[in-house]
């Protein structure tokens, strides 16, 4: 058994996920269609689990107990790797625990386990955070799957949109620095479709954080003959990223997301960050998110 690797498989689908990081590098269709981006010179990672935290903090630095720390873009757990503790034709759990090494990044205890479950239809990623340790746990996590843009060749990326379950009004955010600008702008979303264009990338990611729904779509827009689709929905998560490079690019990022970056203006301890969840000792919280695809 491939101890860097497991792949799951269900009805047409299959679904490559990494050791390290936890990480989904494949979803394929028995056809050869692959949905997910191959980490190609553009941008190296496949669809990275964000935790402990979403996005940047100030200076890279977490401040907490009068202690600083450095704790980088997105946090540690994309670069660690986890532990199988299933592993079965269409599922595996996997898990991460802090040690010695988390805790010079981020002084607290936490274990974060990861279940993968492929059926005929999709895959659903499960999440429960822990506090293993005994005082209140802040933590984010974010999904970050890259799906190919354009999911078939010959398509125009232009044509493609999200169409969102829900209306979505409420004004969106966007970053400078990697940090979140005090400034909100005016949703992009016209009657629940976000049209897709490299332009809209020029700012970085589309944050909402004021969601209405829990669910979005990811095709060819009307007009278009029969082509593959995403669909992404979760549960828990509170906000949505929304990101490719503003560079060509050929992918898409569909981010759910339980926190964000930190506020430019933003200077408090760690635990005071806007976002975060706050874990009491010996509780656990709980996060999915599922991705549903087809090819017509």
């Amino acid at each position: 058994m491939n101890e860097d690797i497991h792949v799951v498989r269900s009805g047409a689908l299959s679904a490559t996920i990494k050791a390290q990081g936890a990480e989904l590098c494949s979803l394929k269709h028995e056809t050869g269609l692959e949905f997910i981006w191959q980490a190609g010179a553009e941008w190296p990672r496949h669809a990275p689990l964000l935790f402990p935290i979403v996005g940047r903090l100030k200076n890279d630095e977490l401040h907490y107990g009068g202690k600083a720390y450095r704790l980088t873009q997105h946090g540690f757990a994309r670069d660690r790797r986890f532990t199988w503790l299933e592993r079965s034709s269409s599922r595996c759990v996997l898990e991460l625990t802090d040690d010695a090494a988390t805790r010079a990044l981020y002084p607290f205890a936490f274990r974060l386990t990861v279940t993968c479950t492929l059926d005929g239809a999709g895959l659903e990623f499960g999440f429960t955070i822990t506090n293993t340790g005994e005082d209140i746990l802040p933590a984010s996590l974010g999904g970050h799957p890259a799906f190919n843009w354009p999911l078939e060749p010959d398509m125009p990326k232009e044509r493609y949109v999200l169409a969102f379950a829900q209306d979505e009004p409420h004004p969106v955010r966007r970053l400078e620095g990697g940090l979140l600008r005090e400034a909100t702008e005016p949703s992009p979303v016209r009657e629940r479709v976000l049209g897709l264009s490299e332009s809209l990338f020029a700012a970085d990611a589309v944050i909402f954080d004021r969601l209405n729904g829990t669910s979005v779509r990811y095709a060819a827009g009307q007009g278009a003959s029969p082509a593959p689709w995403v669909e992404m929905s979760w549960s828990g998560f509170r906000e949505l990223g929304v990101w490719s490079k503003p560079t060509g690019a050929p992918f898409l990022c569909i981010e759910p997301w339980r926190g964000y970056a930190s506020p430019a203006d933003f200077d408090g301890a760690f635990d005071e960050k806007p976002g975060l969840m706050h874990i009491a000792p010996g509780a656990e919280e709980t996060l999915s998110f599922r991705i549903r695809v087809g090819i017509k």
